[in-house]
């Protein structure tokens, strides 16, 4: 194993970069493989055209004609650009995307040859995908689960392929996978958010939700990562010891971009490009060896779309430039981990922002009223939203140096906080001439300049505002968007909605005017929204046992996270907002707490075989060195050797002491692996992985590590966190 690694660092130091040709500007090749409005106009008839942009923004339903029309326009433009195939792109609940091939070729009766490709074949198929996760929705012999296509989603070309974004749905309609849900989550905070837009703007006629992600990840040289059965198979290390320079000098961060990465990332860029997917941003992110890609914002469902695409073309890239991309949330222990921070808005259809102050009282009226039901649907549903990023690889994450903690809060800055402070002082009923004009003059009136130099990031915060959107901080590097955003936008929907009906009882009943009950609302909505909003330090002891006293959650790991899910009050959001049903959460919880047990099992497994078949045999291979060269040395100075063989004999105890401990840790692991397998309640089963298994991989990695530090680095056979990450 040892020559494995050797090679590895060998190799890996012999990489050039890659030449990439950089030809014409950048935005002539935006969007040239995706079949977007541009080339509607040049394939699709007026009828066409129209019935798609109607689905795409009111979501009327198109015609089985117009279908068959839009298909023929597809494929020709796909097959003039040298597609040959076609294939449902969609986001089953194993947390990436599955797809299915299907030549256009095609054979008439009389074994004539032809490119078929119809409306029947655009809008729906039934791909024999049993074997995906369901959570019981269905079982595995009822293979009868169809895609149907989502116009929102323009096609485009990825390879020689025509890949059509759709939702994923059982026979008898329930969503299999995560676009369906987040669909039906951005229609009803469109519904809600288009109302409360229109007391201030009657024009207002959709709003869309918009995000803005930041994808953190590793890049590890393509050999040294196959020298590590544990990345290859489970995406981190399970065992390493801190290389003695890891990110203390900060040196790394914003620094030059090594020229390998460059052309990696010059590579990447470029296929982004033509598939639409706007990347506008590229640094070192703190860590060594770890950097970060962003974005200019989208709606919502394209954006998460094309952070999954952007995942799938990272890996190929980076297998042409002989890198290994890491999306796992903590692949190294003691350095930075990676995060996916979701940055959202909402925007009307008439180009305002929703949560950006404006130049008058009416419009920062506006923002107020967004930005504060925005935090009293946090307030309220912090838990559910804690849920919606939880996951095995994520709880190394949280609450680490770089990360936010687990227990949800918002921070919006100390200034305004003040505002808040003195809305909340707002007279009940009927304002004074004299509190309208502070209000509107000198607390709303100058938002916009407070906002100026008030936009900095608390760091620790899971739940950040920063000007004009807020930052959902606590996402995870590999997780898909469309868990956290179907969340959020959902508990949005759902807060705008009960604005609405508090402020129309207030117009009606209590004859305020409409600014007068917008202000009243508020007022009530600071009051009992006060214990998320928290502008300190995340990390401290302190804010730990005030989130006791203001009766925050803090669920550290994804068993206790998950249990929200099928609480009464859940239920209730989902069924009142119509995003999913009860057979569809609970069938989703039972799936995210499938994925952990077998995360930790996979991890158990490979720890094992990792200490029996490495760490083992090349500890007692160097312990066998000690012990003969111990011999030799007594064989030639008799008695007197003894104190001529103090050091030896002294790694020769501590290997041996490892040794003992590490495999009694990993017998007693694996026994009791065993005895949580047996366990049949998927509930009881991640518990006891997670309280009876997990404790292990920490005990036994201690052992490991310290027996890495004494073995000789020419017997040592797992490459070291210096060569993984710091040979550029």
């Amino acid at each position: 194993m040892s020559k494995i690694r050797f090679k590895a660092i060998s190799e890996s130091a012999q990489r050039e970069s890659r030449i990439i040709e950089e030809k014409g500007r950048r935005s002539e090749l935006f969007c040239v493989n995706v079949f977007n409005t541009e080339k509607m106009l040049q394939y699709l008839t007026k009828d066409a055209l129209e019935s798609v942009q109607g689905a795409i923004f009111s979501g009327t339903k198109i015609d089985r004609k117009i279908a068959d029309q839009v298909a023929e326009a597809m494929k020709g433009w796909a097959i003039a650009m040298g597609a040959t195939h076609y294939t449902h792109w969609f986001q089953p609940l194993t947390g990436s995307t599955a797809e299915k091939h299907d030549a256009f070729f095609d054979l008439l009766p009389n074994g004539t040859a032809l490119e078929k490709f119809g409306g029947g074949q655009l809008v729906q198929q039934e791909p024999d995908a049993s074997s995906f996760p369901s959570g019981g929705i269905r079982n595995t012999f009822e293979a009868r689960g169809y895609t149907a296509w989502d116009p929102t989603s323009p096609a485009f070309i990825y390879g020689t392929t025509l890949c059509v974004p759709t939702v994923f749905v059982s026979y008898t309609g329930e969503a299999l996978d995560n676009k369906a849900p987040l669909l039906r989550a951005l229609h009803a905070v469109d519904e809600a958010a288009t109302a409360v837009a229109k007391y201030f703007d009657k024009t207002v006629a959709k709003v869309n939700a918009t995000l803005g992600w930041e994808q953190e990840y590793f890049l590890i040289d393509k050999a040294l990562a196959h020298s590590r059965p544990d990345i290859i198979l489970t995406g981190r290390t399970l065992v390493g010891h801190t290389a003695a320079k890891g990110q203390q000098l900060d040196d790394h961060y914003f620094g030059v971009i090594p020229s390998r990465v460059l052309s990696f990332m010059s590579d990447l860029e470029k296929e982004c490009t033509k598939l639409g997917i706007p990347v506008k941003t590229r640094h070192n992110e703190v860590a060594p060896n770890q950097f970060e890609l962003a974005p200019v914002f989208e709606e919502a469902n394209l954006a998460v779309d094309h952070n999954l695409l952007l995942m799938d073309i990272m890996d190929k890239v980076a297998d042409k430039h002989n890198f290994k991309v890491l999306f796992h949330e903590k692949p190294f222990a003691e350095i930075n981990g990676s995060g996916k921070h979701n940055n959202w808005s909402l925007a009307t259809d008439t180009g305002v922002n929703l949560l950006s102050p404006g130049s008058t009282p009416m419009k920062n009226l506006q923002f107020l009223t967004f930005f504060v039901n925005t935090i009293k649907a946090v307030n309220t549903y912090e838990e559910l939203l804690r849920s919606s990023i939880a996951s095995a690889s994520n709880d190394h994450r949280l609450g680490a140096n770089e990360a936010p903690p687990a227990i949800f809060s918002i921070f919006v800055g100390s200034q305004l906080s003040r505002v808040l402070d003195e809305l909340e002082g707002v007279s009940q009923g009927k304002l004074s001439p004299e509190e309208k004009t502070e209000l509107k003059l000198n607390v709303v009136g100058k938002i916009p300049e407070i906002l100026l130099d008030n936009t900095d990031r608390n760091r620790t915060s899971p739940f950040a505002f920063t000007g004009n959107k807020f930052e959902m901080r606590g996402v995870g590097s590999k997780t898909n968007c469309a868990k956290p955003m179907t969340i959020l936008n959902t508990i949005v929907a759902k807060q705008l909605t009960d604005f609405k009906k508090e402020v129309d009882a207030l117009v009606d009943k209590k004859s305020l005017k409409k600014d007068e009950a917008i202000f009243n609302v508020l007022r009530e909505y600071i009051k009992t929204s006060k214990r998320i909003r928290f502008d300190g330090d995340g990390y401290s002891v302190e804010w730990e046992k005030e989130a006791v006293r203001r009766k925050l959650s803090n669920n550290k790991t994804t068993p206790e996270a998950l249990k929200v899910l099928t609480t009464k009050e859940s239920l209730e959001l989902f069924k009142a907002t119509k995003v999913l049903s009860e057979v569809e959460v609970r069938a989703r919880q039972e799936v995210e707490l499938d994925s952990y047990i077998l995360h930790l099992q996979i991890e158990g497994r490979v720890l094992k075989e990792l200490v029996y078949n490495h760490i083992l045999p090349s500890s007692i291979e160097y312990q066998n060195k000690l012990i003969k060269n111990v011999m030799g040395i007594k064989d030639i100075y008799g008695a007197a050797h003894k104190k001529l063989t103090d050091g030896q004999l002294s790694i020769i105890e501590q290997i041996a002491e490892h040794l003992v401990e590490v495999k009694k840790l990993v017998d007693h692991m694996t026994d009791t692996r065993k005895k949580a397998n047996k366990l049949l309640d998927s509930d009881k089963k991640a518990n006891a992985y997670c309280e009876n298994v997990k404790p292990y991989f920490s005990q036994i990695r201690y052992h490991c590590d310290k027996l890495e530090q004494v073995v000789e680095d020419q017997t040592w056979p797992l490459t070291k966190y210096r060569e993984l990450l710091f040979i550029k």
